[in-house]
């Protein structure tokens, strides 16, 4: 059967926002309403800034369901990790994984207004970005909604900082968020962030398929979205933050941190890191919680990775909606979708050192008629090849002779064409016959 493999995704936790200020574990969000003055000051003025450090991008201004990469001037801390890049797309969110693949409306991102987008429908809609050195700022100017344009325009930043804060500000918003329809595209507003894990096809030998966990989820209270409202989302200390055995299991945040000494890392277990954690054995030796653990054991070299994706790069999908579910190791089957990336790994102890030289057999009188044998095979195999070289070069240049009449007479009267497919990144080939063409046409490969 055909090889496919899948990215998956898999919800294991996620807060809510019922309040203005809201304690969400990762962050703290506080949802300011049209008549309070802060909610007017964290509008970012583009207009008003200088030309050159705007960027206005033309593919996102005048497509549906793309995404681009932005590149940032400084390091911006989510959930803990410092990013130095993201992908801005034409639906209303800031995609902040590694991986760009189909399904970016799943988990990781930051989405002020996560709806179907379309600014291809008005020459008015733009996607705007300005980055300043401690602040990218983001604004979806003049969007409409799919199919939905006569209900108005939406305007709306997302500005994130240096410091990890991450602003949500809205200055037109024509209806009810909460009445958006989710059929052809998610509805969301908030935070998601995701680990991924390479789990064992046993199907395929030395393939990996690659499957995202969202370990957490910000959902703020869509009602609350209107015109000159905004939202504050500040982030809260995470156990990355400790870079020192001592500090790390002492700490009081509301999370466990554990230090692993084989990776010289303090984490809670759930994190961007949870591969390396994982195959380092890390849960086990966290386990007593102390400094003094002596490592007496190498650390495993870790594999080569090839990554094939056979995706578009800059396409956003649909995604199914989310499932509510504890903080912990994941036990039901992950959902898999149509995405295929394939993830090929060495799998180690599954050959022999390099060091190693396998023994020597040892010779008998027996195999000697084996060995002549092989060698008679091989002789006349290569004399059958000449000869037939030697034949096709005389009826080539003495198409008259009565070998070469011989020949011509019965050569085959159809010439299939062979039309190439990619299908799951590998060629294959298929015969083509065109409708309505005798077969003795010739037709030319390229023309399909």
């Amino acid at each position: 059967m055909p090889t496919r493999n899948t990215l998956n995704t898999h919800k294991l936790s996620f807060g809510s926002l019922d309040n203005q200020n809201t304690d969400h574990n990762y962050y703290t969000s506080k949802t300011y309403g049209p008549a309070d003055p802060l909610s007017k000051g964290f509008w970012v003025d583009i207009d008003q800034m200088d030309k050159d450090k705007v960027k206005v991008h033309g593919i996102l201004s005048n497509t549906h369901r793309q995404a681009a990469r932005v590149n940032l001037s400084f390091d911006f801390p989510f959930y803990g990790h410092n990013l130095r890049e993201v992908t801005v797309a034409t639906g209303g969110f800031i995609y902040t994984g590694d991986v760009v693949h189909r399904m970016l409306t799943a988990t990781q991102y930051i989405a002020p207004l996560m709806a179907n987008f379309d600014p291809s429908v008005s020459r008015n809609s733009t996607v705007i970005y300005t980055d300043n050195g401690t602040a990218l700022v983001v604004q979806w100017d003049h969007v409409r909604l799919q199919d939905l344009d006569h209900l108005g325009s939406f305007t709306f930043q997302a500005s994130l900082h240096r410091d990890g804060r991450i602003l949500f500000a809205y200055r037109e918003v024509p209806m009810d968020v909460s009445q958006i329809s989710s059929v052809n595209h998610p509805v969301k507003v908030g935070l998601s962030d995701a680990f991924v894990v390479l789990d064992h096809v046993q199907q395929i030998p030395n393939v990996r398929r690659r499957t995202i966990y969202e370990y957490h989820r910000v959902e703020l209270v869509k009602t609350k979205i209107s015109n000159s409202t905004a939202v504050e989302i500040t982030p809260l200390p995470t156990c990355l933050q400790f870079t020192d055995c001592s500090s790390c299991i002492s700490t009081q945040i509301s999370f466990n941190c554990t230090w692993c000494h084989r990776l010289h890392r303090c984490s809670s277990g759930f994190d961007r890191h949870r591969q390396d954690w994982v195959d380092n054995s890390c849960p086990d030796e966290t386990k007593d919680k102390s400094c003094d653990i002596i490592l007496t054991t190498p650390q495993p070299v870790v594999t080569t990775t090839t990554v094939v994706r056979t995706t578009s790069r800059s396409q956003e999908t649909d995604a199914g909606p989310g499932v509510r579910s504890s903080t912990h190791t994941p036990t039901s089957v992950p959902t898999e979708d149509d995405t295929k990336i394939a993830v090929h790994l060495k799998e180690p102890g599954d050959g022999r050192s390099e060091n190693t030289l396998p023994a020597a057999p040892r010779v008998s009188p027996g195999t000697r008629p084996l060995h002549t044998g092989l060698i008679l095979a091989v002789v006349v195999v290569m004399v059958v090849l000449v000869a037939g070289l030697v034949l096709s070069l005389y009826v080539y240049h003495h198409p008259t002779s009565t070998t070469g009449l011989f020949f011509i007479e019965r050569r085959p009267r159809r010439w299939p064409a062979m039309k190439f497919y990619r299908r799951s990144g590998r060629p294959a080939y298929a015969e083509v016959e065109p409708t309505g063409l005798g077969k003795d046409v010739f037709m030319d490969p390229d023309q399909f």
